[in-house]
This record gives structure tokens, sequence and C-alpha cells, in this order.
């Protein structure tokens, strides 16, 4: 609390989320921490451990800046555009030992949680995806750590910190970032409404007309298709970490509706960032 006002300086922030996202960095840091090769390919990836550490250490600390209110222009929001961002960025930057990595994801993040939560104003944050509220700022550091910090577990062998609690609180972002990922030519001409609903709580609504699409909080009242997903797995494929035939087998998503054979076509409308 601020103790001069009685103003509550973590308003701009869902309960929870600040947590969250230190917990992230720390396991993050743990898992660059416990001996690790940082020479090591990340599987299915062009980027090395320490490639991959480093481009954290560099997004959180623009994540940190834009909480802070400081303009840094990164890419125009395209996946292209932001690739190419993220190669230039690592070029400049040569650290890829584990320790000083480790210290920089903590410390930023950390940065932009206290910037975040002491904000003066609710305004827009000008982001790499777009105008975000401060919630949806923190979201997007968030979701982005987790995918990261996925692939680094994966490429360690090592347990991951993607659970359920961590993945409800990545849909203020997803809500936001869906409608800007939209792969219009998988769109075009199309016309249903979708109901996404994660087990254990969260749920959205994806409607499409005519190739427009528009994601709701609310789910449409007479939806076309109910896709039920486990929390992490649907994280998971929203980051293209994952595909759907795995998790169709064994019973992590589950559809109903009049029109079930859209759940399929549902992960393809979205090109990952």
């Amino acid at each position: 609390m601020d103790s001069g006002t009685g103003q509550d300086t973590r308003r701009n922030l869902p309960e929870g989320l600040g947590g969250a996202i230190r917990g992230t960095a720390e396991d993050i840091a743990a898992l660059l921490r416990s001996g690790t090769d940082t020479g090591l390919r990340i599987p299915g990836a062009e980027w090395s451990v320490g490639e991959a550490a480093a481009h954290l250490a560099l997004a959180n600390e623009l994540m940190a800046d834009l909480a802070a209110g400081h303009a840094r222009p990164y890419g125009d929001g395209t996946p292209g555009s932001l690739a190419a961002a993220n190669e230039r960025s690592l070029a400049e930057f040569g650290e890829r030992a584990a320790e000083p990595l480790a210290a920089l994801v903590v410390r930023h993040a950390d940065e932009c949680v206290k910037a975040l939560e002491t904000r003066a104003t609710e305004e827009s944050v000008v982001t790499p995806m777009g105008p975000m509220s401060p919630q949806e700022l923190g979201s997007y550091l968030l979701t982005h750590m987790l995918g990261h910090g996925y692939d680094l577990a994966r490429a360690l062998r090592r347990p991951h910190m993607v659970d359920r609690v961590r993945v409800g609180l990545t849909l203020p972002f997803m809500l936001t970032a869906m409608p800007r990922v939209t792969d219009p030519n998988r769109t075009a001409g199309m016309n249903a409404r979708y109901d996404v609903r994660l087990w254990g709580g969260g749920r959205f609504g994806v409607t499409l007309a005519d190739g427009v699409l528009s994601v709701d909080a609310r789910p449409p009242a007479a939806p076309d298709c109910t896709i039920h997903i486990e929390p992490v797995t649907f994280l998971l494929m929203a980051l293209g970490r994952q595909g759907q035939a795995g998790p169709i087998l064994r019973g992590r998503i589950l559809v109903r509706g009049r029109k079930p054979w859209l759940a399929p076509r549902f992960p393809g409308l979205f090109v990952a960032p």
C-alpha cells in the first residue's frame, strides 16, 4: 500500500501475476545455474541454451523499460520482424555464460514487476505486439518466459515450470495477441463461433465473421464448437511448442458442439510470434 494515499500500488497487476513472473524467472535461473552447458542446442530450434538465455535477459530488460515508460522500438509486431529484431539484439550482446544470464533474467523480471506495480497510470504501453494495458504487458512477460523456459528445460532434460496457475495468468496477453497473430490465409471467408475452456478454470470465445477474427473473455451465446483443453497443453500449442495429435490421443483435448470438425482447424488460425 502507498502509506501516503492508502492507494494499492499493485492495482495494475492481477492477483498472483507478479509472483508468477518472479517465480518463473527464478525457475529459469535455477535451470541455468545447475551446471549448464550453454552450448547445448534446443531441440527443434535454431538457438543454443546460451542464446535462448541471452534472449530472455534482453527481452526482460525490454519489458522492464516499457513498463517504466521508456520507448523501445522492436519490430512491427509481425513474426518476421520480431525474429529479425531478436537476431540483431543477440548479435550485439555477447554474453552467453550461465550465471550472468541467470542474474539478468531475474533482475530485469523484478524490475518489470516493480515498474508495473507502481505505475501512476493505467494508460496503454506500446509493446512489440502493439498497445497493451499494464496487466497485459505483465502477462506478456510471463508468457514469453514460460515459452522459452520450457525450451530450456527440454534442452537440459529437466522439469519445466509451466503449470495450470501460470497458464491462467497468461490469458490477458493471449486474448489481446490472438487477433494480431491471425493467419489471413486460414481465416479467409470463415464463419465460426468457438468456446474455449481450460480445465480447472479460464474460458474465452473466438468468433470469425467473414474471416474477421475477434476474441472475447465471454464465450459466444451459441458456439458452434466447444473445446475443453488441459491448460499446459493449451499454452504449449498456442506458442507452437506442441502439435494437437498427441494431446487428442491422450485425452487432453475434448470437443463437443454441433460442428466439432471446426476444432482441428482452430490452432492453424494463428501464427505463433
